[in-house]
């Protein structure tokens, strides 16, 4: 009847995100303290938290503005950093990561958040959600800070899986595209080709087969193509959407994080030099911070896992309790833009394009 009744609370015209408050680096009271913050700054979200009940009471009940807008949901294992997708498929069931992502397929969620293992979480995923149809492989897009009006460009894959063909370079094309529209508002995103240099002469054999399937439907699903982009172009004006493989996508990814701490620390030496400088760091406060927010890995915290049947948001293993709020946020967004079904419509969309100019081919062919 309690368990009812909490539920009841937390779903009252609310949007529910499903939280996995396991198997982050930081442990489930900086998860409860994320929510906590999303919590107060939103009062159109309720959470279904995932873990050990005797566990994350006491870490909700603590925190007052959760009060009646979050239900605990028993699971008492944990997936851990170290484990094996597929051993987590097999005895995964009592995890709270395989609980969270049952309130979404469940419908009792509209999206799943989780700082744990990434194999694990997108093997899960696929197996629990399904892939929609028409969809080879899905992907991990991921938020890259950018020059562009939108404060951010969208770059996929960030490491759902290490391969991709030309089909599945094409398909990341279409729902990058589509994450665009609904999480940016952009009416005719761009879209690049990560590739070593912007000639066309160059890179492997499937980025230049991807470069004629993504020009070929372009027009048809409405977005523009720049052709091959560069390294240099991910935080760049040129493009919104940014299409790569798994592997290179994931190394750029923890490349730019690396990089954006760097900067940090070595701003902060340089001010700490002399007794002039630190009275210009006092001085710049202001712009520091506001360059610090930009750069800042926390506040774009937060890989959507697209192709699916049901959203799932994955935070960094590592992420604070900013961090988790950030991740949180944009499950929100997502899930008040209709985000998982306007995909499916676009996915569908394509492929019956595909199969229209396969027919048409076929007649042609038989024609001559």
């Amino acid at each position: 009847m309690t368990a009812r009744m909490e539920k009841s609370h937390a779903g009252a015209g609310r949007t529910i995100i499903s939280v996995d408050a396991m198997g982050g680096d930081e442990g489930p009271a900086t998860v409860v303290a994320g929510i906590s913050y999303s919590a107060k700054k939103n009062p159109d979200i309720g959470f279904i938290l995932h873990g050990p009940e005797d566990v994350l009471k006491p870490l909700v009940a603590k925190r007052r503005n959760l009060h009646g807008r979050c239900q605990i949901r028993n699971a008492p294992d944990v997936v851990q950093m170290e484990d094996k997708p597929s051993h987590v498929l097999r005895t995964g069931r009592e995890t709270s990561m395989w609980s969270a992502l049952e309130s979404v397929r469940n419908g009792e969620a509209t999206v799943c958040v989780s700082c744990g293992n990434t194999g694990a979480l997108m093997l899960l995923s696929v197996m629990r959600l399904r892939k929609l149809t028409g969809i080879y492989r899905p992907a991990i897009a991921v938020l890259w800070p950018s020059r562009n009006p939108q404060g951010f460009n969208i770059m996929l894959d960030g490491g759902a899986d290490i391969r991709a063909d030309a089909k599945d370079l094409m398909q990341y094309a279409l729902m990058g595209t589509s994450y665009a529209r609904n999480g940016f508002g952009l009416t005719k995103p761009r879209v690049g080709l990560l590739n070593v240099g912007t000639e066309e002469h160059k890179g492997r054999a499937e980025l230049k087969e991807a470069y004629d399937l993504i020009s070929a439907n372009a027009r048809n699903a409405d977005f523009e193509f720049v052709g091959f982009v560069e390294g240099r172009d991910l935080p760049g004006t040129l493009c919104d959407v940014i299409v790569t493989d798994g592997f290179t996508g994931n190394v750029a990814l923890k490349t730019g994080e690396g990089i954006a701490s760097l900067i940090s620390a070595l701003l902060r030496e340089a001010f700490q030099y002399s007794p002039l400088s630190r009275l210009a760091s006092v001085l710049a406060y202001t712009s520091l911070q506001r360059l610090k927010k930009r750069i800042d890995p926390r506040r774009a915290n937060g890989g959507v896992f697209l192709g699916l049947n049901g959203t799932v948001v994955k935070s960094h293993g590592s992420a604070d309790a900013t961090g988790v709020s950030a991740a949180v946020k944009l499950a929100f967004e997502l899930a008040e833009t209709g985000f998982t079904e306007k995909l499916a419509a676009r996915v569908a969309s394509a492929s019956m394009l595909d199969q229209d100019a396969a027919t048409n081919n076929s007649d042609n062919g038989e024609t001559e």
